[in-house]
């Protein structure tokens, strides 16, 4: 990261920035500076008082009023590290005259292949079996996994992943239903089929899974009732936000045997707690939030959000679409 102290700074709340975006900052002629990895509001706050950012590529950490505060005048720019904006208070920023973005689209086919990845994993049994090769066993007659092609997939969210994750599913043979209120019209913008009620969607899914953003509509969507109303034995993969699901619901509906698996890359509040039953719990394979951690979805978030802070703080359109979440005030002339 460049240590040049006479260039406007940009902040990124996490310990590291994909070096091709470092690189796209630096020719632009801002300074980067990180973080530590999980940043609370104290460092933030003492980083941009300190730093004075005109801009906040935010990772981690909770992006508040009083964290844009302590960054004025300079700050103009929230990007966000990704297409998920519920660490950023988006009513404080436009409040505040602030522009925020965020990486639409560039991790879709990341995490997508990770919510393919854990149904995959979950359906064949894959950590029992490898579990049970460790130990010694040979299950070649004794257990028996479960076809994907045939079963329903009822997709929640159908925005750059969920519709990716709709084409992927079709090849495996699966049918896909989807629930986005928020999509115009009456159909999809490509396969599957629309359900207009969400237990409409819940009832039909012998896999669920979630891709929407996590916002007060979402905020505990699916709880106990939602669980209830899925056929027995069924999946939930959830590669979206944790904050979507009720986390003492799921766990519940895996012991009742409501739910056979889930497969679960976000929790609503990370990093995960040592002794949370999300680790050790027999019937979940849980991963640390890294279903956008390819080389590929690192860049792709990364670039998107520098490239939209060189963008708006040069008075240009940012060129990922849908970059826009909050329009701020023009920078002043220099």
């Amino acid at each position: 990261m460049s240590a040049v102290i006479d260039r406007p700074a940009v902040l990124v709340s996490a310990a590291w920035l994909a070096a091709e975006a470092v690189a796209a900052l630096e020719a632009a002629g801002f300074a980067v500076h990180c973080t530590s990895a999980y940043p609370g509001e104290a460092e933030l706050l003492e980083a941009v008082a300190r730093l004075r950012p005109v801009a906040i590529l935010h990772r981690q950490g909770l992006i508040n009023g009083a964290v844009m505060d302590a960054a004025a005048p300079a700050l103009r720019v929230v990007a966000r590290h990704g297409a998920g904006i519920d660490g950023i208070d988006i009513a404080a920023a436009a409040a505040r005259g602030l522009t925020v973005t965020r990486a639409a689209g560039a991790n879709a086919r990341s995490v997508a292949e990770h919510a393919m990845a854990l149904m995959l994993a979950l359906l064949k049994d894959l950590p029992d079996v490898a579990a049970g090769m460790r130990g010694g066993l040979w299950e070649k007659t004794s257990r028996m996994t479960r076809d994907i092609e045939g079963m329903t997939l009822g997709i929640i969210g159908y925005g750059a992943i969920g519709a990716r994750v709709a084409r992927y599913a079709g090849a495996f043979g699966l049918r896909v239903l989807a629930y986005d209120p928020l999509l115009p019209g009456e159909g999809l913008p490509g396969p599957g089929e629309r359900v207009t009620t969400l237990p409409d969607l819940l009832r039909q899914s012998d896999i669920l899974s979630l891709h929407c953003p996590l916002e007060p509509a979402t905020r505990g969507l699916i709880g106990a009732a939602e669980l209830a109303l899925l056929p027995q034995g069924a999946i939930l993969v959830h590669t979206a936000r944790g904050g979507i699901v009720d986390q003492e619901a799921l766990l519940a509906a895996l012991d009742s045997g409501q739910l056979a698996w889930a497969g679960i890359d976000v929790f609503a509040q990370e990093p995960l707690a040592e002794d949370s039953r999300f680790r050790t719990h027999p019937r979940i394979v849980a991963t640390p939030h890294l279903a956008a951690n390819t080389p590929r979805g690192a860049s792709g978030m990364a670039c998107g959000a520098a490239e939209s802070i060189v963008a708006v703080l040069a008075g240009r359109a940012p060129a990922l679409a849908g970059a826009i979440v909050v329009a701020g005030r023009p920078a002043p002339a220099a």
